[in-house]
């Protein structure tokens, strides 16, 4: 299977039958970066959480009175 990096527009080949290959197919927003992308984008991660000024928003789970 063919797919192309989403950040550089390289097109790279997958083994059809890899994980990968089958979440691209199932669930078309799942967006495939190749690894000199995926580990710069890693690094870069990193070194903001280290800096200490990186925040997560995520949403708060509320819990559900009914249950």
């Amino acid at each position: 299977m063919q797919v192309k990096c989403v950040i550089c527009d390289n097109i790279e080949a997958i083994d059809d039958y890899s994980l990968k290959a089958k979440r691209l197919r199932n669930r078309r927003i799942y967006m495939y970066l190749c690894q000199s992308c995926y580990q710069r984008i890693d690094t870069k991660t990193k070194e903001r959480h280290q800096t200490g000024n990186f925040h997560l928003y995520r949403e708060k789970k509320r819990k559900s009175d009914l249950i």
